[in-house]
Formats: C-alpha cells, structure tokens, sequence
C-alpha cells in the first residue's frame, strides 16, 4: 500500500523500496506484444489484454453453476442476480467526510485510541495516553479486518453480535504523541514513546453488539476484547521453526519472537481463525554492517529503523532486539536474526483469548499483503495465495499436504505443503512453479544458478527447506516467476471459483519490462487480474488468466477477444486498485490507495458485478485517506469499511493534529442488503 503520514526521515520509495533485480522475463517476445497492444489502445488512455491472447474467461468454472454468461443461472443453478447492483453512483469527492448513496447511512465507529480492554483508559484528545494505555486501545492505522458471528464456532451466523478482529498497520508518530516524537539529549527516546508506538500495531479484537434500535456498540468486559501488539509472544510454526537463522537471544532454539508488524491486509481460514499478514516488516530494523545477509538484502532492511525503537532509553531488550548487527560472538547472544522472525502470516484465534498467535512459515516469507483461501472441500487439500506487495514482486500459492476434514481442521494444515509462484504466459496461460528442494525442476534452477548473481545476491544454494522459505523472494527469483505491479488484495469468486487480485500500480515499469500480465509502462492507475485454475482444481499447476479491468480516467478501455468490455465514465473512475473483497452475495467491492488529484480526487470504494462487469463508486471517504478493509455481517446489512490516515478534523471535527482512523458502518436505511 503507498504510505503516507511518514516521518521526513523515512521518505515514501524507501517504505517499499525496489529490491527485486533479478531481472526475470517470464515472456520471449516482448516488443511483438507490445506492438500488439497498441493497436488496442485508444486515445492513449485505452488497455487491452485478452485479445492479445485468442483466450478469456467467459464461463470460467461455471460449469457446475450452470452460468448463462450474463451472471444468471436456470434455477437449478444456485446462483441469482443477487451480484446485480442497486444502488446509483456516487459522484467523486473532495469533501473531508464519507459519501454514501442516497438512501445509506455512514456512521464512525471504533477510532484510534478507544479502550476495548483492561481498565478502559480514556482517549485524551492531546493524545497524552501513555504506552500502557495504548495496550488496552484499538491501535492506529486500521486496516484488514474480519467480522465473526458470536456464533460461528456453534456453526451459527448471527449477524446482531460478533468479535470485528482488524488490523493496525503502521503509525503517525506526530500524532500519536502530544508534539510528535521526541529525542533525549543524548539521541535517545523515551521509552514510553516506544512502548506507545510499539503497542498502537498490531491487532484488535473487539466484541461489538446491535441493539434494538441497530446502533452497534462494545461490549465492555468481554473476555474476548483484546489487543495483539508488536510485543506480543507468538511461536513460530511449519517449516522455519527451529531453523538456526531464527536463533536470538530471546528464543535461542528459534522457535518464539515477539509481536506482529505492519499488519495490512488478512485472511479468514476454513476452521474459523483470523490471519494477520506482515507486510513491509523490513524498516523497523537497523543494521549497521558493511555486508548484510541476503534474507536482509533482498528485503530491503537498511543501516537506519523507521521508528528507532533501538534507541530506546534504558536498553529494555524488548527494544533493544530491533538493532540486528552483530554484536556479540555468536546469534544466540545478540539479534542478528530477529529480521528473521518477521514477514509471516499470524494465526490468531479470536475466540480463544489465552491463545499465542502462530507465526506460519510454510507460506513464505515476504512482504505478505494478506491471504486469500479457495473453498475446501472434505479430503482435499487447503489450498490459499498470498500478494506480496512491492514494485516487481510475485503471487504466490500454498497447497496443504494434508487434506482437510471439517471435524478436525486447524493450524497445523499450514505448516506442511508446497509453497508456489506465478509464472503468466504471454498466451493467457500460467504455471504454479513449486518452490521446494524436492522438486526437480527447481532444483535444476537452483544448480544452474549456484555461483552466479541473482540480482543483488551472490547466490551459493540452499540449506534446507527452510532456508527456501526464509528466502522466498530469491527463491521465486530463481524459479523464474513473473514480476508483477505490486500484487496486493486478492479475493476468490464463490460463484465461478475464480481468483482476483489487484495489481495497484508500479511507476517504476519501463516499455522493455512491460508483458502481458503488466503491459502498461510507467503504470501508476493499476489493474484487476483474475484466472481460472486448470479443470477447476484449486491445486491445479496451471492455469488461464485476463485482466478484469484497467484502472484509469474517463475513456479507459478493457477489451477482451476484441470487445470492449468496460469503458471507464465518471460513475467508476479509479486508480491504484488495493483492497478486494467478494461479499457472502458474490458482489465484488474495490478499493483504492492511489492519488488523490483531479479527476479521481479522494480515494474511493467500488461494487463490481464479475459477470457483467458493471463497475460503480459506492463509497467516498475523507481527505488524505486510504480506504481499505470491508467486511459485512452474514446478512450483509452491516457493512464495516476501515478509514487510514484521515486529515484533520474527521470523524469527530476535533481532532486537531491527531487524527483519528475509524471504522465506518453502512447501513441501508430501509435495513436492506448493502449494494442490493
């Protein structure tokens, strides 16, 4: 996600730095695809795709749905016009409040700083709470979010009552403190700083309810209100655990850390658990030596932290574990590793609250922006993909081992199966490449690659397994995956069981790294892309893929077999697609992190129809903001809808310089389905 509010220090391209070199080419004929395209393109503000590949993906896994193609079913088929939109278009907005459609409602609910647990500490408008009230109150920056029924272990789907779990990606140290962060005369900072700044990331679990007249509120004593901080003890689990480079001085066997980090967006799994992914972990370390370990390098960690929690005042370990140059003879005497704990999915249980988070390894190490699972089926493998979200990275997939069984599902169906990446093809095909030592035709990379330079590496193999994993970027370099334009959100169509993910822009791009997948040059509006797996096997290693739709101003065409299939209008301009989700009726809800300039003006939240690809701008939200994060309750007549980095004065008009992020609630006001 392109970050903002960012200390001058620690400029925005440094958040997610460049640091994929290696320089895959997953086409052999770029210019003659190039040429192709533009004979596509109209008015310099058109794309196009499938037709470039004599393939698209009308009737994609519709087969056992019955699909006439126009996103209705006979009615046999189980599927409705449920996905059909309902409502009119908002107009675009530069007003620093939420625009709904005529007819909905939006309120503000849980902003930074409310007490959901402990002794319930008061927010202070001053922002004067100190690090121990932090502990007790949602955290700043919200963002990935899930609503669970307080019935849902019971099988049930109350949508009156239920745990709303979110995450906190990062902070705003100027607001977070009275006048920002501060310094002690010998450079060092007050620990409570840090202690407030640590404790405001994470995770919230918050137990909401509705009451009669459908205002939603905490309920306050709930053994199931909790906060999940950067200095939480998790285990780590799969693959990794117990791999000597994890080994500090906190946990010398390598198997615990503390804390989660920049948590963007998550997954639900099938057995009922919330995953928290780590995204850009890479710039709360510091280390100061000459020659980093590649697991560092190809990451991006620097000689200099975001937060310089190190600096701590008082050496706590707790802090002093960000500084990760050697110090000390050996790594279980210092934290040259504990870089090496970060960059997972955690697995929290929200209805267990004595539970530790489990860091799972067998996904892969990166810079996760969420995860997404495929529906399970009873004896089949789990089978869920990941983005990782940075400028020329990759999508991955992991397929359980085990399979799985509804009566005994959990955790441990992630910590053994084979990680993969993508690889698309210029003909709209694509290949699952297994990331494993046991698979020949990595291992034939792997060989041919040893002794050379794969990008900034000096590549000399692999220990082990886990040591493919905690080098998942340099393992997907060599494998020969595609590098995609920041690959983020990605969400799973229950109707054809296609796969969807955003791809929010890369400016970075030149006209000789464009490809089928990322034709755009200098992309800064992004794309959709989905595919279809190969005989509708979600462990399938092949499969066909398009673009949904090309971000973009006024004119700006996706053609498919040489039909336009949208042309963007003022009713559904956007740019920087981000967040992704298909709500429990099969409509699909976009949202975006990008520029907040004319035409687009501020960033927005689209419902799409997937059939039809009937695009229309459902919400707006405040200045300076990025909306991400949308769940709705199982009737799907509560929309939540997260609000990151607002500017001054939203929600409540107070808040001077200490904005508030909230959550939103949408609600029809006839108590209709949202979107219907």
């Amino acid at each position: 996600m392109a970050k903002h509010d960012l200390d001058p220090n620690y400029l925005d391209p440094d958040y997610e730095p460049v640091v994929n070199h290696a320089g895959n080419r997953a086409f052999q004929d770029v210019l003659a695809t190039r040429m192709q395209r533009r004979t596509l393109m109209k008015g310099g503000v058109g794309a196009a795709l499938a037709s470039l590949m004599g393939v698209g993906l009308a009737g994609c896994g519709s087969d056992s749905k019955n699909d006439d193609g126009n996103g209705t079913t006979d009615p046999d088929g189980g599927m409705s016009n449920a996905t059909e939109l309902g409502f009119e278009a908002v107009a675009v907005s530069t007003a620093n409040s939420v625009v709904v459609p005529t007819g909905y409602t939006a309120k503000a609910f849980l902003p930074w700083g409310t007490p959901i647990t402990g002794s319930y500490p008061a927010f202070r408008a001053d922002a004067s709470n100190s690090g121990a009230d932090q502990e007790q109150q949602v955290g700043m920056h919200h963002d990935g979010m899930h609503f669970f029924p307080i019935d849902f272990k019971a099988g049930g789907s109350r949508s009156d009552e239920g745990l709303l779990v979110m995450n906190h990606e990062y902070i705003n140290q100027s607001a977070l403190h009275p006048d920002g962060p501060t310094y002690t005369s010998n450079s060092m900072r007050p620990t409570d700083e840090v202690r407030k700044e640590v404790a405001a990331h994470g995770v919230s679990v918050v137990h909401i309810k509705q009451d009669g007249a459908g205002n939603w509120d905490i309920v306050f004593g709930s053994p199931f209100n909790r906060r999940i901080t950067g200095n939480t003890e998790m285990d780590i689990r799969g693959p990794v655990r117990g791999y000597q480079k994890l080994s500090t001085r906190f946990s010398k066997d390598g198997t615990q850390t503390r804390g989660t980090l920049n948590n963007c967006s998550m997954g639900l799994t099938p057995w009922g658990t919330y995953l928290t992914a780590e995204e850009n972990w890479h710039g709360y370390f510091a280390n100061g030596s000459a020659t980093p370990p590649r697991e560092q390098t190809r990451h991006g960690v620097g000689s200099a932290s975001r937060y310089d929690w190190e600096l701590a005042e008082g050496g706590d370990d707790q802090y002093v574990r960000f500084n990760i140059t050697p110090t000390a003879e050996s790594a279980v005497d210092d934290y040259r590793n504990e870089a090496n704990t970060f960059g997972y999915m955690v697995e929290i249980d929200p209805f267990t609250p004595e539970s530790k988070p489990q860091k799972r390894t067998a996904l892969g190490r990166f810079g996760h922006e969420g995860v997404i699972f495929a529906p399970v089926e009873e004896g089949k493998p789990v089978v869920c993909y990941s983005g990782d979200d940075s400028r020329f990275e990759y999508i991955y997939k992991f397929v359980s081992s085990r399979p799985y069984y509804a009566a005994t599902a959990s955790g441990y169906l992630l910590d053994e199966g084979t990680l993969y990446v993508a690889r698309f093809n210029e003909d709209g095909s694509g290949d699952w490449l297994a990331l494993a030592l046991d698979d020949p035709a990595f291992m034939a990379r792997v060989e041919a690659a040893q002794g050379t330079m794969v990008g900034d590496v000096q590549f000399e193999g692999f220990e082990n397994q886990a040591d493919v994993l905690l080098n998942t970027r340099l393992a997907a370099d060599i494998a020969g995956a595609t590098p995609m334009d920041r690959p983020e959100w990605g969400a799973v169509d229950p109707n054809t069981g296609e796969v969807y993910f955003t791809l929010t822009n890369n400016s970075n791009r030149t006209e000789e790294q464009v490809d089928a997948a990322n034709p755009q040059a200098e992309n800064r509006t992004g794309h959709i892309i989905r595919w279809s797996e190969g005989s509708s096997d979600f462990a399938a290693t092949s499969f066909q893929w398009d673009i949904f739709v090309f971000g973009g101003t006024q004119g700006t065409e996706t053609v498919v077999d040489g039909e336009v299939v949208v042309s963007l209008t003022d009713e559904n301009i956007f740019n920087s697609p981000d967040g992704l989700w298909f709500d429990y009726n099969g409509r699909l809800w976009i949202q975006t992190d990008g520029s907040d300039a004319p035409p687009y003006q501020n960033n927005m939240m689209l419902a799409a129809n997937p059939a039809t690809r009937d695009i229309r701008r459902f919400f707006v939200g405040p200045q300076g903001c990025e909306v991400t994060g949308v769940v709705t309750t199982p009737d799907v007549k509560t929309m939540f809808v997260n609000i990151q980095h607002p500017a001054k004065d939203w929600p409540f008009g107070n808040e001077g310089d200490h904005p508030r992020d909230a959550t939103v609630i949408v609600t029809r006001n006839d108590n209709g389905v949202v979107g219907a």
